[in-house]
Formats: C-alpha cells, sequence, structure tokens
C-alpha cells in the first residue's frame, strides 16, 4: 500500500498520513506500507512483484472536499503518455505507467486507487476536516479488504494470565489478531477486566510489550485493580459488540475452578 502525497502541504499530504496511521495499527506479515511522497519514479519501484497495490492520493476534480473515489484496476488502462514527463510532475497515473513500462512483467496487474477530494493545499497547513473523515473511511476499507485477512485469526474464547507481579499476559496469537498496534486501554468494571485496541502509541493508553521471541506480549496492570488478583490463567472473551477482551475477574475461587485459596 502506497500513500503520495507531499506532507507540508495540507491536504496534499493525506496518502502519507493515512499510512502512518497504518503503522500504528500494525502491519501485518505479507503486507508493506510505503510512504511515497511525491517521489513518483520510486512509488513505481516500489510495486515490483507486488501481489496486490493499493495507492492513496489527493484529487483535484471540483468535487465537494473529502469526496472519496474509488479506482479499479480495469479502469487504469487508459493512463496519460509517458513521453516529454518532467520528474516534478508525477503523479499516482503517471507512476503506474511508467511501472507498467519499466517493470514489464514485475508490475502487478491487481492496482486499485483511492483519491480523496482536497479541501486546500496550502504549505505548512493540516489535514482539513473533509479530508480527515475521508482518510479515516479509507482506512476502515483498506482495514478490511486488505489488512485484516492478513492477520492471524484468533479465537472468540481464548486464555490469558495474571502474573503474580501484576502483568497480564497475551499470546502470540491474540495479540496479533485483537491488539495490532500493541497500544491499549485497560478498564475494570463490575468484576470484568475490559482490554480495548487503540489505533496507536498517540492515542494514550499503556503498550504491550513483547515478552518472548514467540510474540507473546505483557502489560502491567496491577494499579487498575483495587484488589490483589490472584494469578493465574484464565479465560477472556472476545466482545464483538464493545470490540474489546473482556476478562472475568472471580476472586475467590482459583483460576482452574477448583476450591477457594
Amino acid at each position: 500500500m502506497i500513500g503520495c502525497g507531499n506532507l507540508l502541504r495540507g491536504d496534499d499530504g493525506v496518502g502519507p498520513v493515512l499510512v502512518r496511521h497504518l503503522w500504528e495499527r500494525g502491519v501485518p506479515d505479507g503486507a508493506k506500507l510505503v510512504d511515497g511522497g511525491t517521489a513518483g519514479m520510486d512509488v513505481a519501484f516500489q510495486m515490483r512483484g507486488a501481489g496486490r497495490v493499493v495507492i492513496v492520493d489527493a484529487a483535484a476534480t471540483g468535487s465537494a472536499p473529502g469526496t472519496v473515489f474509488r479506482v479499479p484496476g480495469e479502469e487504469l488502462a487508459q493512463l496519460p503518455p509517458l513521453q516529454g514527463l518532467h520528474t516534478h510532475s508525477f503523479r499516482w497515473d503517471h507512476a503506474i505507467a511508467f511501472a507498467r513500462w519499466a517493470l514489464a512483467e514485475d508490475c502487478p496487474t491487481d492496482i486499485t486507487v483511492f483519491l480523496i477530494e482536497a479541501s486546500g493545499v496550502e504549505l505548512g497547513a493540516d489535514l482539513s476536516a473533509p479530508a480527515t473523515a475521508a482518510m479515516e473511511q479509507v482506512i476502515s476499507i483498506i482495514e478490511r479488504d486488505y489488512l485484516r485477512p492478513l492477520r492471524p485469526a484468533s479465537r472468540s474464547e481464548v486464555t490469558v494470565e495474571f502474573t503474580a507481579d501484576g502483568y497480564l499476559r497475551l499470546s502470540a496469537e491474540v495479540a496479533g489478531a485483537r491488539f495490532p498496534s500493541d497500544a491499549v486501554a485497560a478498564v475494570v468494571r463490575d468484576d470484568v477486566f475490559w482490554l480495548i485496541p487503540l489505533r496507536g502509541p498517540r492515542s494514550g493508553g499503556l503498550l504491550l510489550k513483547q515478552r518472548n521471541p514467540a510474540g507473546d506480549r505483557s502489560v502491567l496492570i496491577h494499579e487498575l485493580l483495587r484488589e490483589p488478583l490472584l494469578p493465574g490463567v484464565f479465560r477472556a472473551f472476545w466482545d464483538d459488540e464493545q470490540a474489546a477482551l473482556r476478562i472475568p475477574l472471580p476472586r475467590t475461587r482459583a483460576p482452574d475452578g477448583g476450591e477457594p485459596r
């Protein structure tokens, strides 16, 4: 997935900004995120050998700011000629045309382009509200259609471990499938511990830290508990409605369901 545009010019930077948001969410194996900036030829060569390519760029069609255009691959057959093209005038369409010429058989055939109508491209400006809202829409589509299928699957019912020194530990499977950004919020409510995935470190909250080469994660949570919790392995359930991991907190019975300790 390639984000094109100039970060210094307001909505023209929506592609690179989108890439940064996806980086924070976590990049699954088999996917590659590229900040293409304004280097069109580099964008072309980044496509080499890819199975599927998604390009995100700003547009200036005169439509309402924030309008999203999805251009499927079959509509990319007629692209502008390369003759006389200056390197500083490269756009996404020029990059694809150049890639087809330069990469030949190594150029992907499955290419989709998302264009977001810009509101303003003033030097030093931030993304406008319409472009930001459109970017979130495109992020959701990319996550659903391209990234989620690459993330490891996880069962609805799993196990987690509370340790004697106050950590919550998650397996690599659970962390990779449910918390790919490693940023989480934790809440205790009615004797249920909720672990909620966040988009990334900029969202605040807690960070899951890798604890072994297998990719298992842990996070210090003892300060959130009003009373000590029996250490051990407990059942946890993914709550689709709340988009969070729900962990009941039995405090009077052993975690294996035996007699009280």
